[in-house]
């Protein structure tokens, strides 16, 4: 049976200064039905006949077609603009999503989950009592108004609920045991994202004509090992502020930095324009201040921030240097190493004199080299920790000699396994080769109705 038709009809548009977002204009003598009908889909008003359409995962475009197609079925004309068309038919992808293992479709699920949790603190329907920085990433407690607390973690379109309590007292007792030291009160401040949803929801102003569009950055939260490496020489000089047992020193050249303790015992050698592939950092360790080396370890210079910070604070605990000369590297040793990759689940294998641990899809892990573990004075690396496409191509990596401390060591295999960091990229978005969603081509004076799309 036909559904017969309303007096309403709805023209769906990009928002004219805001790139994702969709406009909803409205008219006929029934228009509030689909005024209804747009607000339980997201969209909210703006004034009696426009309605905006902004989320948080820029997925409007999205949204905006399936609410075309549930207002064609009440009876609603609704005609799509050729410039929303484009945007829907047009694919694109995050680039260096954290949770990469997931479809086109998974991610937009977990998306609007975020979108939902988003919500409900807009609204206030959850409220959120504090907030915290852990390792670069926001989390935070809050209470739903039916009573259940939660615990969130991160920001944007990957926020997520990763834990559940009976009670305020509970949840808020737990986040201060994990993140005391972090810790706010109330929600923690807009990001630039949430800011420009806000944005788009009241303000319509076009911009600037001959203002050309500007590609927003977005951080997301990922693993340690696939982090921004950020300014290193920043890193150095706070590391170098914070701890006065260390001082800096700088060659002639002004082009390597050195950070030297106070023991005259440990020496970090700092190369400030070395390729970002290449060696950039040397960390050494003597017995005494005219002995011979007891250990050294370098470090290319697209080393991710949170491994580099890691590094840094295990060279700072007292004595986390000292390491016997001639102590074989043992069994017991390796184990200790590498606890935290196995108790995080990372492959292991043996190939012949190589020890790995990778993670499960394969872009990053660490090696121990048997062979070079019994000969000290080889040029060969015994660790290797790396990320990227494969171990001989990596992004990043960190070699270590044999008697590097175990403690130091497992202080990095940790930041690997559990540690997370910002990446700062831009969406990308790839045009189709082929469109399998097509638009019906509607005669001059009538307006285009929004047909359910075939899958692409």
């Amino acid at each position: 049976m036909t559904t017969p038709a309303i007096d309403a009809h709805v023209r769906l548009d990009t928002h004219p200064a805001h790139s994702s977002a969709v406009t909803a204009t409205l008219a006929g003598t029934r228009h509030r039905t689909a005024h209804a009908l747009l607000a339980a889909r997201g969209f909210e008003a703006v004034d009696e006949h426009t309605l905006v359409l902004a989320r948080i995962d820029h997925e409007e475009s999205y949204w905006a077609e399936n609410a075309a197609r549930a207002l064609t079925v009440e009876g609603i004309t609704t005609e799509i603009t050729p410039r929303l068309r484009e945007a829907i038919d047009e694919e694109w992808t995050w680039a260096n999503y954290p949770m990469h293992w997931c479809t086109r479709e998974e991610i937009r699920e977990v998306s609007n989950e975020a979108q939902k949790i988003y919500e409900d603190i807009r609204h206030g329907r959850l409220v959120v009592h504090a907030h915290a920085d852990d390792s670069g990433t926001t989390v935070a407690v809050g209470t739903y108004r039916d009573g259940k607390s939660v615990y969130l973690h991160g920001e944007n379109h990957l926020r997520q609920i990763a834990d559940t309590f009976d009670s305020t007292a509970q949840a808020l007792a737990a986040f201060e045991r994990l993140h005391g030291d972090t810790m706010r009160p109330g929600p923690a401040p807009m990001t630039d994202t949430e800011r420009q949803t806000a944005e788009a929801r009241t303000t319509l102003g076009a911009p600037a004509a001959e203002k050309p569009e500007q590609p927003v950055q977005r951080t997301e939260t990922v693993p340690a090992y696939a982090a921004d490496p950020g300014d290193h020489d920043a890193i150095l000089d706070q590391f170098l502020t914070e701890h006065d047992d260390w001082e800096k020193w700088r060659t002639w050249t002004d082009d390597t930095t050195h950070a030297i303790h106070e023991s005259q015992t440990l020496r970090v050698e700092r190369i400030h324009e070395a390729d970002p592939r290449e060696t950039a950092w040397t960390v050494a360790a003597y017995e005494t201040p005219v002995s011979d080396r007891m250990w050294h370890l370098t470090m290319t210079g697209a080393t991710p921030a949170p491994v580099l910070k890691t590094l840094l604070s295990g060279l700072a605990e007292e004595d986390a240097w000292e390491t016997a000369i001639g102590s074989p590297t043992t069994e017991k040793t390796v184990t200790a190493a590498t606890r935290p990759l196995t108790d995080a689940g990372w492959k292991h294998t043996l190939d012949g004199r190589w020890i790995r641990w990778e993670t499960l899809q394969g872009d990053a892990g660490v090696q121990f080299d048997a062979f070079a573990a019994q000969n000290p004075h080889s040029t060969l690396a015994t660790w290797t920790l790396w990320a990227g496409p494969s171990i001989d191509r990596p992004t990043w990596a960190i070699t270590a000699s044999p008697y590097t401390p175990a403690a130091l060591l497992a202080d990095l295999a940790g930041n690997l396994a559990r540690g997370t960091g910002i990446r700062t990229h831009t969406p990308v978005k790839v045009k189709p080769t082929v469109h399998l969603t097509t638009t019906p081509t509607a005669p001059p004076s009538t307006a285009t109705t929004a047909q359910p799309s075939r899958s692409r």
